[in-house]
């Protein structure tokens, strides 16, 4: 059993370019199926803005391969900075 924040602590990597897509931010979860949909991880900021909000992407469940130790792999198109 693993809980949300020990997800928390995983790095994310894209096994289709070994790309770290960073660390998992938070869960999207579906409550009337009571399924984990995706895991969200924060798009790299691009400059500095103030006050701006943090983007973010959600990874489709679909694509999570494996969850490790230390890292979660995830197959997916695109990288980290789309």
């Amino acid at each position: 059993m693993i809980n949300t924040q020990d997800l928390r602590e995983k790095e994310v990597i894209n096994i289709r370019d070994g790309r770290s897509m960073g660390f998992v931010y938070d869960l999207e979860v579906n409550w009337d199926k009571g399924t984990v949909e995706g895991i969200v991880v924060p798009l790299p900021r691009r400059g500095f803005a103030i006050g701006s909000r943090e983007e973010e992407r959600v990874i489709p469940w679909r694509d999570v391969r494996k969850v490790g130790e230390d890292v979660i792999l995830v197959e997916t198109a695109g990288n980290a900075f789309e």
